[in-house]
């Protein structure tokens, strides 16, 4: 008889986006992304950081300060080096596994790609105008955003 208490797919995918987000050298936010097929594989990963060639020593990780002296002008979001580091051109009918909502840039990214479901473990940023315009676009364009549900389950990975 199988086993009865593996994981599910929601449970795995998103495993994978919280354990990219551990690549993060941001010390304020580390969010990962996995952006899967419609037959359950995995097309590509990412996570927040310095693009490459842009040092994380050399590039400021503050979150306030003068534009230029703070992450954001810099740092590449997990949903868009996923993009980016994909092998994968054609990214249709797929699901992202995102643990922060994207952003509106994203989105668009997103959408552009063909990425028709968001299933996001936190949105706690939902009040902010990139955020409010990011689930318009997505109204849009009949993108399906969902929040991850919580299984529960504890799951440890020892090395």
């Amino acid at each position: 008889m199988k086993r009865q208490d593996y994981i599910s797919w929601d449970e795995y995918f998103m495993g994978i986006a919280l354990l990219s987000a551990h690549r993060s050298k941001d010390p304020g936010t580390q969010v990962g992304a996995c952006i899967v097929g419609p037959e359950k594989r995995i097309l590509t990963v990412g996570y927040n950081g310095m693009p490459s060639g842009c040092s994380d020593d050399e590039f400021p990780w503050e979150r306030e300060g003068e534009p230029l002296d703070t992450k954001y002008l810099y740092v590449c979001h997990a949903e868009m080096n996923a993009i980016l580091n994909s092998g994968h051109s054609d990214l249709r009918g797929s699901t992202v596994y995102t643990t922060l909502f994207p952003c509106a840039e994203c989105t668009k990214a997103l959408i552009q790609k063909g990425v028709k479901e968001v299933c996001y473990l936190s949105d706690k940023y939902a009040g902010d105008s990139l955020f409010i315009a990011a689930k318009r676009m997505m109204d849009a364009a009949g993108v399906v955003y969902r929040s991850y549900e919580l299984s529960g389950r504890d799951i440890n990975l020892q090395v």
